[in-house]
């Protein structure tokens, strides 16, 4: 079996090459015909830095969004000349990552970024609140042992990701352009820039840009993520994001989880008069919007499962008709080593967006790779620079496996199931949760990225799960019972464990045993 896996993975490799280059000449024709130069004229007009001189920048970084825009700041903060590409400058407008845990808050801080989160009306996040049945509990961060401004942050995306390009480009040594990188320029196997368009004047150039190490980071650029990394995309279900306005939420300054059937349904503030609503729909396909059927669905099968307090809110906001839709990716970091370049963010570990984890790994993945990169003074050797910088991948992975097998786990624990045994694992989770103490410290504090231990993580899934058993076995066990327990038990399995090997058990659990650990900064 693993032989085949190999196999597999060395023809898509080599497909992926075979379609790159071919996809590099095209496009590299199509410019000089566009301009009646020849092919070679019409690149290195335009080249940025020879790749070998040290003019042109040390660090390319493709995606100027969260994780693009904080790693050109921390790296140009410590002296690096950083080339940022990005393909669209303008505000962005999305419906996820509009919350920041409070362990991402605290990469921020670690960054110099906290500034960040002000003067966008960002609002205080103090916990959670869990909805099931009319019944309710509350779960806040464990923040004691933290400074008083430690808390969670709920905001506009768009507004967050300006405010970071806008403290990266305020540095000389970071270029912020527009562009949208079509191919790595690769020499013997190694990745010496990138290919780029642009346009000038109403006219699409196509530039080309040296540096000895690139950075991919926007996940949108495919093509890349293809030839840096073995994962596949997977999307296990879709947002529909809507917008309530003046709603006064049943706990403020809290998310709202509601265990609705048949998945969950989420509500957060995003500025001090609007709060977002996501309503998970399980697959990639969601009822039209364009003939009525999602307005339908949101008021027929969703809006009856609300509180009272946010119903008319609800209802408000589907009349107002900007509904919207998005796909709620997962992907876990399978990356391909490559000289001269480093996948991070969005670009090669994706988790579903429930948990709103996504910027707390982005932002910790850029202070482990600030930290390796430190004492380097010199990146021209490719070869020994890739060697060193595969410990990032064995560093990161105990804070962001964590956090991507709970958004796994907990999505398929929280979604309704036709199964009596999985339904009885839902109702377990929420009644472990609402017994309080370590039993809603423990997994919130996993949660808010402040404890991101894998063990913990363990420890506390099998004890929802065991907690489930219980109920069910007392005060009289039956047969039927214990058979349902049993297979309680064989379902928590069935979902954990694929996740975690997806993540890579020995990584994950004991990253000292993984070589790569130790590696040690080349000597020049």
């Amino acid at each position: 079996m693993e032989s085949d896996y190999l196999f597999g993975a060395i023809v898509a490799s080599l497909l992926a090459v075979i379609f790159l280059l071919r996809s590099r000449v095209k496009k590299t024709r199509t410019a000089g015909e566009a301009t009646g130069a020849p092919l070679e004229s019409a690149l290195e007009a335009e080249a940025v830095g020879d790749g070998s001189s040290g003019e042109g920048p040390d660090i390319i970084v493709v995606g100027a969004g969260v994780a693009g825009s904080a790693l050109a700041y921390t790296l140009a903060k410590d002296g690096r000349k950083v080339h940022v590409i990005e393909r669209d400058l303008t505000e962005p407008d999305r419906i996820v990552g509009e919350l920041l845990q409070p362990g991402g808050y605290l990469r921020l801080v670690e960054l110099g970024l906290q500034d960040c989160v002000e003067e966008i009306d960002a609002q205080r996040v103090q916990g959670y609140a869990l909805f099931k049945d009319g019944k309710t509990t509350k779960l806040p961060y464990p923040l004691e042992k933290f400074h008083s401004d430690v808390a969670g942050r709920s905001f506009h995306n768009g507004r967050f990701i300006q405010r970071m390009r806008e403290k990266a480009s305020s540095l000389p040594n970071v270029q912020l352009e527009q562009g949208t990188v079509t191919t790595l320029l690769e020499e013997n196997g190694t990745v010496k820039g990138v290919i780029y368009k642009t346009k000038s004047n109403g006219e699409e150039l196509l530039k080309k840009a040296y540096a000895p190490l690139t950075i991919v980071c926007d996940g949108c650029f495919s093509n890349l993520r293809r030839a840096l990394c073995f994962s596949k995309v997977d999307v296990p279900s879709c947002f529909v994001g809507l917008v309530l306005e003046n709603c006064k939420l049943p706990f403020p300054n809290h998310g709202h989880v509601i265990l609705a059937d048949p998945s969950p349904i989420l509500f957060y503030p995003i500025s001090s008069t609007e709060v977002r609503c996501l309503v998970d729909v399980p697959g990639q396909k969601v009822p039209s919007i364009a003939n009525g059927e999602m307005a339908n669905y949101l008021k027929t099968v969703v809006a009856p499962q609300l509180p009272e307090e946010l119903y008319v809110s609800f209802i408000a906001a589907i009349e107002k008709g900007n509904t919207r839709t998005h796909p709620n990716r997962s992907m876990p970091a399978a990356p391909h080593p490559t000289p001269g370049a480093l996948l991070m963010g969005d670009a090669f570990n994706m988790r579903h967006p429930l948990t709103g984890g996504g910027m707390t790994v982005a932002l910790s993945d850029i202070v482990v790779l600030r930290n390796l990169l430190k004492p380097l003074r010199n990146l021209h050797d490719a070869s020994s620079l890739c060697n060193y910088l595969e410990s990032f991948y064995t560093l990161r992975k105990p804070v962001a496996s964590t956090i991507n097998t709970l958004a796994g786990a907990l999505y398929k624990v929280f979604s309704a199931s036709p199964d009596k045994a999985r339904n009885e694992m839902r109702q377990a989770c929420f009644d472990y949760l609402s017994l309080g103490g370590v039993c809603s410290a423990g997994p919130i504090s996993l949660l808010s990225g402040l404890n991101p231990r894998p063990l913990s993580l363990v420890a506390h899934f099998f004890a929802v799960a065991i907690y489930g058993v219980g109920r069910l076995l007392v005060p009289f066990p039956s047969v039927n019972r214990m058979w349902i327990g049993a297979r309680l038990i064989s379902g928590a399995c069935g979902i954990i464990f694929p996740i975690i090997k997806a993540e890579g058990v020995r990584q994950m659990f004991f990253p000292a045993m993984v070589p790569a650990y130790y590696r040690a900064p080349p000597a020049k």
